[in-house]
Formats: structure tokens, sequence, C-alpha cells
């Protein structure tokens, strides 16, 4: 954050952009309320009655700095926002704590890793799960690597995502322009039902996989439940993929058709996204918008494949074995093709879980989180609302304009999730200054470490609500560190281990320490038991030291900081995976690509953390043919991703070196390369 400020002065308020009067005004009381009322007191006072959004986010900055100037070093980061009345009350977690005794939310935590069959028999019954069997929720005297959840349920999760009132928003859509459309849980049932009954007579079968490369609106959301209330499998894409992904993902999950659009909204602009999904050589295809479209003679239009069941029919689901695949997800790991991890009918109760005790989604709440179903925060986002009896307000461009701010405040969004390249993007020309955003209770945030200035901006652009950082992944179906609204948020901080999960933190040595890789404690309900294309054994538990009770413990691949005051905070990835806007990449598939465009010989990518900390950047060293120049080469290495990996992925800087560094087995040295990127210096 900002220096200390120990000394308030007018005259610094008015260079920050504060009128001289109001400066005049300000200064005099401010002393007097923080001799009178402490450093939190005061702040409390400014963020109700000082400072509003339309004040100039230097004056907030400043005046932040100066509340908590004399703040020990020992009690942590300074916090921007306190739990007032409804997060006491009427959070969740609150009602939870009540209800087991507890006044501190960390004693809650202690009993949900000290007892984990009670805790999750809790959830369980908070959400009205519909089991056909239930049976115990944990198997006893197992090892934990592999621990049985509901090992002997039946059930199908769809049965339980439709509890709301019929008449209840489910999904609250907009687009730029555009008045908002609701859909009701009946009305999104009725769609369910009938994607089912018409995958059943196309001859689909339970244990089928079917993929959706599509953006997230009510259809691709319609189609998701459809597939798993049939018992079958949905292969998660993301419909930014080049063709080369998207064939990569269809293979490993042996798809046997696939959902897509036409065209697809990015800033205003329509991009064919058929066209480019049939160069990954498909299987059957449903395409939704195809209007204008010459379609493959095995391929249908939206209309056709709803023409199958032509009458709407009651959901009628297939039961399933808890452990039975409903998604099959990906995730970079360090090597060239993507890990391929199953979610089971037991993964939604973590994502519900997170939601409703750290994100505050309560029934009724309005929930918007840009993201996409190719993504672990898709299908998330789908169960953590559904089984909250809650509303996902869906946005069909780009969420860094204008259009997007008038959405969140239209549609009355309640916990908004974010990646903190998207608040950088706003803060740059302040452009979600003006919209109401009153009826937000929290910002979620995920995907990439945060920086702490500008989670501060965020959080004055709603009056100050709290941002709750939210960190796990696709292979345990959530988080394992957190935040909650019972307890103070500072910009840019972790608060808590999600309930029911425990991590250590161990060096290089492998000895505990306060700065060092997150190791997950197991047993963990949501984490992944198996991969459909790699050793699950030998990714995440061999060679991994034991845990304090003497059990195996998980390996993650994140750093994190254990902070004074208890509070956590994110350093990105230990090992050779990074995350670039929100979307975890390895850096052997990015140099996969980047190998092979002309003129270069060998690379090595890494993620950098920019001065100050937030999202990564990605920077490219490259050993390249002697005519090749930093300028030359640059845009054709962008154009290489952009063309065969994911558009999203910004290169922020090339470096050309004569030779890379590399271990005696020729694996490329990345740490060091991030060690001598840190120590150059740059203007």
């Amino acid at each position: 954050m900002s220096p200390r400020v120990h000394e308030l002065r007018e005259a610094d308020l008015v260079a920050c952009g504060l009128a001289p009067d109001i400066a005049a005004a300000w200064v005099p009381a401010l002393i007097a309320c923080r001799a009178e009322r402490g450093a939190a007191g005061c702040w409390q006072e400014l963020i109700r009655e000082k400072l509003t959004p339309e004040v100039p986010f230097a004056v907030h900055r400043q005046l932040f700095a100066w509340v908590y100037a004399d703040r020990a070093e020992e009690d942590g980061p300074a916090p921007a926002w306190l739990p007032d009345d409804d997060a006491l009350t009427a959070a969740p977690i609150a009602a939870l704590m009540k209800a087991h005794g507890f006044s501190d939310v960390l004693a809650l935590w202690r009993w949900s890793i000290a007892e984990p069959a009670a805790f999750w028999n809790e959830v369980i019954d908070r959400l009205g799960i519909v089991f056909v069997r239930r049976g115990p929720v944990l198997a006893p005297g197992q090892n934990p690597e592999a621990a049985r959840w509901l090992p002997e349920a039946t059930l199908n999760i769809v049965a339980s995502c439709f509890q709301a009132p019929p008449e209840t928003p489910a999904i609250v859509a907009g687009a730029p322009g555009e008045p908002e459309t609701v859909l009701s849980y009946g009305a999104l049932e009725a769609l369910t039902a009938q994607v089912a009954q018409a995958l059943r007579a196309w001859g689909f079968r339970p244990g089928d996989a079917i993929a959706i490369d599509m953006p997230m609106n009510v259809e691709s959301v319609g189609i998701y439940l459809g597939i798993v209330s049939a018992g079958m499998a949905v292969v998660s894409i993301a419909d930014s993929m080049a063709p080369g992904e998207v064939a990569t993902r269809l293979r490993i999950a042996e798809a046997k058709a696939l959902f897509t659009v036409g065209h697809v909204l990015r800033a205003g602009k329509p991009l064919a996204l058929y066209e480019k999904v049939t160069h990954a050589n498909p299987p059957p295809t449903v395409v939704l918008a195809a209007q204008g479209l010459t379609l493959r003679p095995d391929d249908m239009t939206w209309d056709a494949f709803l023409a199958l069941a032509p009458a709407p029919t009651k959901l009628v689901v297939e039961p399933a074995a808890a452990a039975a695949p409903l998604n099959i997800l990906f995730s970079s790991g360090t090597t060239g093709e993507p890990k391929a991890i199953p979610w089971t009918h037991v993964t939604p109760l973590k994502a519900a879980a997170d939601a409703a005790y750290h994100l505050d989604v309560r029934p009724g709440s309005v929930v918007a989180w840009p993201t996409n179903l190719g993504w672990m925060m898709g299908p998330w986002l789908i169960f953590a609302t559904l089984l909250n009896r809650a509303t996902m307000a869906l946005y069909a461009d780009a969420p860094t304009g204008r259009d997007f701010g008038r959405f969140v405040q239209d549609a009355r969004v309640n916990v908004l999730g974010l990646v903190p390249s998207i608040v950088k993007a706003w803060r740059a020309d302040d452009r979600m200054i003006g919209f109401d955003w009153s009826a937000l209770r929290c910002f979620g945030s995920t995907g990439e470490a945060s920086n702490p200035e500008d989670y501060l901006y965020l959080m004055m652009l709603a009056h100050y609500r709290p941002v709750i950082e939210y960190c796990g992944g696709t292979e345990i179906g959530g988080g394992y560190i957190t935040g909650t609204v019972a307890l103070p948020a500072a910009p840019a901080t972790f608060t808590m281990p999600a309930l029911g999960t425990r991590f250590v933190l161990l060096d290089e040595e492998e000895r505990e320490t306060t700065n060092g890789e997150v190791y997950l404690v197991p047993p963990l309900l949501g984490a992944s038991d198996r991969l459909l294309n790699r050793d699950h054994h030998e990714i995440y538990f061999a060679g991994t030291p034991r845990g304090p009770g003497g059990e195996p413990l998980r390996r993650h691949g994140d750093q994190l900081e254990a902070l004074p005051g208890g509070a956590y905070r994110a350093h990105g990835r230990v090992d050779d995976t990074m995350n670039l806007g929100g979307i975890k990449v390895s850096s052997a598939e990015i140099e996969r690509v980047l190998d092979g465009v002309p003129g270069v010989g060998r690379t090595a990518a890494v993620a950098v953390s920019p001065a100050g900390g937030g999202p990564s950047l990605l920077v490219i060293y490259a050993v390249a043919a002697p005519e090749q120049s930093p300028e030359l080469l640059k845009p054709k290495l962008q154009d290489a991703l952009k063309a065969e990996l994911n558009p999203l992925f910004r290169i922020a800087e090339l470096v050309l070196v004569e030779a890379l560094p590399v271990t005696a087995s020729n694996k490329i040295m990345r740490r060091e390369l991030r060690a001598r990127y840190a120590s150059t210096p740059r203007g």
C-alpha cells in the first residue's frame, strides 16, 4: 500500500484532488475523531460519512494510510471493512456458529476439521440434498489419500437444484444495451428436462460424455443441467480456446457430442465460434444461433435438437453413485497436456458450502461471477447458486465496460466475483464510478494474486464492502483458503482456511514455515481421487512429506504467506504453472506453441509478480536466430499464442538470451529465470 502518513495536512489532501474548503473542514475533525475513536473507529466514520466513490481515490488512499499509520506490524494488515450487524446475524456462517454455540469463527473451523462427518452432514441437511439412498458421509478407517465420501449414496445432484419456489428467479441475464431477462426456477427446470429428454431421444445413455463449448448463458446452464440430470458427464471447454486445445479435450474425454453457438460476443464484436470449433473435428454438434451458417451433415440446430423432445416434460433424473462423474474439467499441470479432472455428484457440496459460509450466498441472493463453463468457476457458480436457492446473474459480454457496471446495478447483485485483472482495468479510467452498487454485500476474488491498492479501490466502488479472497482449484472443487463476512477484511488478504479444509506451509527443506508451499491435509470433500489421463498418486502424493498427524500430504503448488494477526497473502505458484487473467496454464503448454515459431530456437515461459503485487505477468525468455529482435519477434509469438492456445494470454515482455539455464538433464530452470528477472533493474 502507500507509505505511512503520520501527519494529516490540508495541502496533501488538496494535492490528492480534494477541494481546499473541504480539506480545511475535514482535517481537524478527523484528527479529533482518530484521537477519540481510534484508527478503526475513525476509518468507519470516514467511509460512512465522507469517502464516497466520487471523492478521488487518491484521497481515500491517503486517509487510509494516515488512519492506520501507527498500527503495529504484529497486528497484521489494516482492515478496510469490519463486520456489520447484517453479517453477524443474517449470514449463513453466523447461523452455523449460533447453532453450535461458537462465538469465534476459527473455533467453528476447528470443529469442521476435527469432526468432518458432522460438519458435512450439517451441510447436506441445510442444503436439503435429495438422495435415493444416503448412508454415512465418510467411509471410516480408510487411507486419507483415497477418502470415499458418501460411499453408499445414490443420488443425482440436479434433483437438489430446484428446491426454490418455481417462480423464484434462477437466472437474470443481460447484454450490452439490452434490458435484463429473468428465467425462473420453474422455467429452468423445464428447459433442463427437455434437454435431458432430447439427449435420450438422440440415443445417448448414462455415462456418455457430452461437451459444451459456448458462453455461459441461459441455454448453456440448461444444457449443463440437462446432461447431468440424464446421468451423463459434461466435458467443459472454454469458448476462448484454439481448435487444437478443443480437440485435445474432446479426445481425452471421449466426447460423443458437442454443444456450441454460431458466434460469441467479445467487446461488442461477434466472433465465429462454430467455424473455429469445426477445425477441431468435433463429434456431432448442436449449434445455437445458427442463422446464416452452413452446418456439417451430422450437425443440427438448437431448434432441431429440442424438437426431439417437443413437449415440456417433468424432470426425471438418472440416479447415480455419489462417485459417478458429472463433469470433466481440465487443469494445467507441468507437462504439455492438461489434466482431466472428473467432478462427481459429491463435488457440488463443496462449491455450495464455500459459497454460503464464505461468500455469504443466501436464499434469494443474486450472484454475478463472470466466467465460463470451461473453467471451474462456471460449474461452481451453477451449484453455488442453485443449491443455495439463489440467483445467478449472467452477462453476455466482457465484464470490463460500463454496461457491465450498469448490469450489476440493475440486477441488484449481492455477491460480485472478479479476477484482479478486471479490477485493474476498471481502475485505469474510473469507468465504474457513478453506479448504485448498494445491493452488494461482498465481492469475491479468485484466479490471481491481487494488489492491495487495487482492492482498496474495488471496495470503495461499493462504499466499502468486503472482498472475500478465494483460492483453491479445479481438483478440489472449491477453495482451501478464503475469507468470511464474520471477520474484518484487509485488501488483498485471506483471513481463514475454508471450513472443512486444512493445509500446512512448508519450505524447500519440508519444514513448517510462515511463507512457503501449500500442502493440503486430506481427507478433503470435493478433492479429486483420480485423473482420466494421469497417475493421480504421482501428481498429488508421490514424494510428499507427512502431515502433522502423520497423514500423507497432498501437493497443491501455491505459495502462501502467513501474516501477523492471522491473515494470509498469496504469492502465486511455486511450480511451473501460472495464472494468467484467472486462467491456469503450464509453462510447458506455452513453450510448446512458441517453440514452433520460425526464428525461435527454444523458449521459457515464466510468470512474474509486478512491483506492489497483483496479477502475474507473462515473460518469455527465448533463444532466437541472430536476425531476430524483441520488436520483430514478440508480435509473432503473440499471434501464435492467440491462434494455437488462447487469445487472452498476453506477453508482457520478451527477453532474448544466448542460452537458457538448464539442469544436467536439460530441464529449464524457470525458478532461476524468475529470480533473474526480479533482480534486473527496469526503467
